[in-house]
């Protein structure tokens, strides 16, 4: 487990408390009284830091490298029935963006999600989060596949944007999120978008149109990165702690501001302490957007969710 720098007096716990159990196993003395006491203050310590943190903060644990990516919840929430697919028939397959079919009980769905790499190889495969043309024009083809066929569509978003490379410019990166949008906004199915990790720009857009859309607890969804934002306004990254705060990203500001449905409670110190409540969690959620959605015609899901996304940024004095 890595820890984040706030995350010191957590790591100095956690390891107090391996070499306490260790401790008791060599010498055989009991010292289950000495670790209950440590436990306890390891969770009124992440209680402590939870309640303190700073938007920059959760914007550092959404990125945590010991955080659950797209496929780690596709894989736990299918148990063994994802089935993959590949390619957006015109160019290439982008590995930045995972697609495919799998069953949560005895359900189908169609998953979307932008994939992040654990190490320098595979973060260099899936081009670390960031999808090309041909990702979006993938997933859409999915999508379009789950439509025809009458599968409910989830998507995990991930990404720190979509790829602003040259080539990606050249094959239409612009085209191909807004035409995504737009699709998305005529699909007649379900569509449930969680956000996982980050949710930059137009990379999470081109996937991020659903009926409901929920954050999990310590991730953001901005359209700009506080990095970025801090070297535009600021010529340097060195205030991206101060865009942080002024972006109102967080999940609570999303919810806020109306721009998502729900937040999704994370384990006690994020999502990097215990996957499988996570997975627990997401699961849970989905599937309870599903029964409430699944009552509605299609033709209604789609009448709703046009009248969710116009009435984003109305206002009264």
């Amino acid at each position: 487990m890595e820890y984040l720098e706030f995350e010191t007096p957590i790591k100095v716990l956690v390891e107090q408390i391996e070499q306490c159990k260790e401790l008791g196993d060599q010498s055989q003395v009991d010292v289950s009284e000495t670790c209950k006491k440590l436990e306890i203050k390891l969770e009124e310590t992440k209680k402590e830091i939870a309640s303190q943190l700073t938007a920059w903060q959760k914007v550092q644990l959404s990125r945590h490298p010991s955080r659950p990516y797209a496929l780690d919840y596709i894989n736990a929430l299918t148990e063994g029935t994802f089935m993959e697919l590949h390619g957006d028939r015109q160019f290439a397959d982008d590995k930045a963006m995972v697609g495919g079919f799998g069953k949560i009980g005895r359900q189908s769905y169609l998953f979307v999600g932008t994939q992040k790499g654990y190490n320098t190889k595979t973060r260099q495969y899936r081009n670390f989060g960031m999808a090309n043309p041909e990702g979006y024009r993938k997933a859409l083809r999915l999508m379009q596949s789950a439509n025809k066929f009458q599968v409910p569509i989830v998507c995990l978003i991930d990404t720190p944007g979509a790829y602003p490379g040259l080539e990606a410019e050249e094959r239409g990166q612009g085209e191909a999120i807004a035409r995504n949008i737009m699709e998305m906004m005529a699909i007649e199915v379900p569509i449930i978008v969680v956000i996982i990790g980050e949710g930059a720009s137009g990379g999470a857009l081109g996937i991020g149109v659903g009926d409901h859309v929920c954050m999990l607890e310590n991730t953001w969804y901005s359209v700009i990165s506080p990095e970025s934002c801090s070297s535009i306004l600021w010529r340097s990254w060195e205030y991206k702690e101060q865009a942080a705060e002024v972006l109102n990203l967080t999940s609570s500001d999303m919810l806020k501001a109306k721009l998502i449905d729900k937040i999704i409670e994370e384990p006690l110190g994020g999502a990097h302490f215990d996957h499988e409540q996570t997975f627990d969690s997401v699961k849970k959620e989905i599937q309870a957007a599903y029964r409430r959605l699944n009552k509605m015609e299609g033709k209604d899901r789609i009448r709703a969710r046009r009248e969710k996304f116009y009435s984003m940024g109305i206002f009264s004095e």
